[in-house]
Parts: C-alpha cells; structure tokens; sequence
C-alpha cells in the first residue's frame, strides 16, 4: 500500500469519526463553556486551566455526541429505512448523518472512539477539579438516557438541556471551586433554555415525520407544530432574558457594552429565527434555528471577552 493510499484511508476513517461525534457543532459548543468561564471571573482564567479545559471540554463533547449514535443506533438504521431525507444545510448532517447506522463505522470502531475520548475528558476534568469529573460522568450517563427514553417520554428534552449546561458548569467549577449557589442556578437556567428552544425543538422537528411513523416520543410530536413553535419561542426569550444578569456588577461602559452585544446576538440567532418558525411552522425553518442558535455561544463569548476587555 502506497503513502498516498495510506493516508487517504486514514483520512476517510477520521472524517467519519469526526461525523460520529457531530465535530463542526461540538467545535462550536466549545464556545459555551468557554463563555461560561469569562463571564463568571469577568476576565480570563489561567493559562493552564484554558489548555486543559479546551481538551477536557473537546473531549467531552466528541464522546458524548458520539455515545448518542451508539445508544441510538437501532433507532437510526429504522429511520434510514423509511428513506433518504434532504437535510439542505442541517449543522448536524454536515458530514454524515448517521454514521453507524450507514454503516461506514463499525460499532467496535464507534465505542473504542467514544471510550478513548470519554477517558481523556475525564482525566482532563479531575486535573481541572473533581467536581467536573463528577459532572461529566452524571452528563455522560444522563445522555445514555436521554436515548433510550425515545419511545417513552417526551419530557426527555429535559435531560437535553441538563446535558448541554453541564460543560458550562464544569468550567465555573474549573475557576471557581466554591461558585456562588444562585450564579450558578441562573447561568443553569440559561444554558438549558437555550439549549430546549434553540437546539432540542428544532432538532426533534428536522425528523418529526419519522418520528410519527417510529413511535417516538419528542415535544413537536407531542404539541404538534404549532404549540411547540410557541414554546421553542417562550424558551429563547427566556434564555435571552437571563444572559442579561450573568455578570457581576461593573463600570456602566462595560455593562452597557455586554448588554448591547447579548441583545444583538439574541435577537439575531435566536429570536428573529424563533419568531419566524412560529409564522410559517416550517421545517426548512425549524433548521434554520437550530443552525442559528448553534452560534449563539460563540457570539456570547465574544461579548463577555469584549467586557472583560474593557473592564480591563
């Protein structure tokens, strides 16, 4: 076998790898825990806990979106069954969609992936502090779960949205050891709406014909279009709403500065798209919040480093 033959291989098992772990949208989540951490010291944390916290939070979201396929793959191979979907621009199907299920991953390959990357993240999170460990694992479990109550419940969105915010938790765990009770409830409270109306709502809704055929218990099959459009909107204006009172007191500039930025961000990534898939209860629409709302950490890191900057 020739060098270049070689490396097209391992080129091709690494790019389903990555289609596993859903890597374009957990690079974006690496925003969230990120921001997290500078709005809660109101600056940047050490240069030690910024290495480690990038690789343990990396490492956290490559094994738990890849634990998801793994748990749901008898799942995903009836719902190929039904036949091709287009998921135009879907953030999720960048890659491939259903990577086990299409089988161009072995199971054998997928759990020895998401086992190494799971082990790295948990090392990473006892180095950072204990408790992130101890987070990490409940997230992990909870995102078992959270797949195997497909037929069960649709009020699993909830375990979603505890999943999403505990990388964040961790991260003020990693900077703050002993974090103030009612912070850490509000930035809770954040996250999980963010992640209910901008991410789990519109996800569930890309598959919600499947879904009815399959059984499937999710909050747009349950409310159906119209209710859950309603609600997806309530959650993110909710979440837009918290994001105002993260940071501690500061000078007026610079509080001015992260309230204009957060309201920006909000209405353009999260509101206006919300608003209009109440108008049209579309699932091209559907997409387009959840692609959206998947930059909202990354703007939100931008405006808490902009007002630490200039708190600075």
């Amino acid at each position: 076998m020739s060098v270049t033959s070689a490396l097209v291989r391992i080129r091709r098992s690494l790019s389903c790898l990555f289609a596993l772990s859903r890597t374009p949208h957990a690079l974006l989540d690496l925003a969230t825990p990120a921001a997290a951490a500078v709005l809660w010291l109101d600056g940047l944390p050490p240069l030690r806990t910024i290495l480690l916290g990038a690789l343990a939070a990396f490492a956290g979201y490559t094994s738990v979106y890849a634990l998801n396929d793994i748990v749901d793959c008898r799942e995903d191979r009836k719902r190929l069954a039904l036949g091709c979907r287009d998921y135009g621009d879907y953030l999720d199907a960048t890659l491939i969609r259903h990577p086990i299920a299409e089988c161009v991953i072995s199971m054998r390959g997928a759990v020895a992936w998401a086992g190494t990357w799971g082990a790295a993240a948990l090392a990473g999170a006892i180095l950072l502090n204990p408790v992130c460990a101890l987070i990490f694992a409940g997230a992990f479990a909870l995102e078992a779960g959270y797949c195997l109550l497909c037929r069960v419940t649709p009020l699993r969105t909830l375990i979603s949205g505890v999943v999403k915010s505990a990388g964040p938790l961790a991260a003020v765990f990693a900077v703050d050891p002993s974090p103030e009770p009612w912070r850490l409830a509000l930035l809770f409270a954040w996250l999980f709406l963010w992640e209910i109306g901008g991410q789990n709502i519109p996800s569930d809704w890309s598959d919600i014909d499947e879904d009815r055929v399959l059984g499937h218990k999710t909050l747009p099959v349950r409310l159906r279009e119209k209710t859950a459009s309603r609600l997806a909107l309530l959650t993110v204006c909710a979440s837009v709403a918290a994001s105002f009172f993260l940071p501690r007191e500061s000078s007026l500039g610079a509080t001015a500065l992260y309230a204009a930025c957060s309201l920006a961000a909000g209405t353009v990534l999260l509101l206006a798209p919300a608003l209009m898939l109440v108008r049209t209860r579309a699932r091209a629409e559907a997409l387009v919040v959840f692609n959206r709302a998947s930059w909202y950490p990354v703007s939100m890191l931008a405006a808490a480093a902009a007002r630490a900057a200039l708190r600075a």
